[in-house]
């Protein structure tokens, strides 16, 4: 985990998004100006500021397991009112919230197991956005299959029929585009090659393992990505 967060520790964003994301999702969830919205595994806090455009006079709680992304949301954001940052359980967010975001996290939790956890977390009329690992293609080749290496994935159809299982309406969905995949990937590149001569053995595998995943996404990208989702309680 060391050589890992050695690669990831200065990377603008820990997944794939774009603002563009942030705002389609907000709108759609009539998210309010004075809203409290929770980014759980919120990384170094890269959709925070899209979300405070959603939300100008609301507040931002990120939350995440590692101190380090919480230190860096932190210094992102110095003195404003409007966000702060805590080490935290993201199945547990403590606190009541118009908006829950999770970008590329919520699998880990296991989709029922997260939103059926998070409706206590929810004010009335409250919504929840989230990134889904999703399969675009009914037969998925057995590469896009091994891509998630055993993580939960559902084609379209299936996911919207576990989201109505938890006890939620779907909202609406919208694909990651390639561009946001980019911004994530392009960066992650950038680090690997400046970390690359000077890596250790136990480091050059893992900057080996993030550029043959960039590369592997690139060819699978018509068959896999994420799935943004809003859902509301029923």
């Amino acid at each position: 985990m060391s050589a890992f967060f050695t690669l990831h520790r200065d990377l603008p964003r820990e997944g794939p998004g774009e603002a563009a994301d942030v705002a389609w999702a907000t709108a759609l969830a009539q998210t309010p100006a004075d809203a409290a919205i929770a980014d759980l595994a919120c990384g170094p806090g890269a959709d925070i500021a899209a979300l405070l455009v959603a939300a100008p006079n609301g507040h931002v709680t990120g939350i995440d397991k590692q101190q380090h992304f919480v230190d860096a949301v932190r210094a992102r954001y110095g003195d404003d009112p409007r966000v702060s940052a805590r080490q935290g359980d993201m199945a547990q967010p403590d606190g009541l919230f118009d908006l829950i975001w999770c970008a590329g996290a919520l699998y880990f939790l296991g989709l029922q197991k997260g939103l059926r956890g998070w409706r206590k977390s929810l004010r009335p009329n409250g919504a929840i956005a989230f990134t889904q690992p999703c399969f675009f293609d009914p037969r998925p080749s057995d590469a896009a299959v091994a891509f998630w290496e055993g993580d939960e994935v559902f084609g379209q159809v299936a996911l919207a029929t576990q989201i109505g299982l938890a006890g939620y309406e779907l909202l609406g969905t919208r694909r990651l585009s390639d561009a946001a995949w980019e911004a994530y990937y392009q960066p992650l590149e950038a680090r690997i090659e400046m970390l690359w001569p000077d890596a250790d053995d136990d480091l050059r595998q893992v900057l080996s393992e993030a550029r043959a995943e960039a590369t592997q996404w690139r060819a699978l990208r018509a068959e896999t990505g994420y799935l943004l989702c809003v859902v509301r309680p029923v």
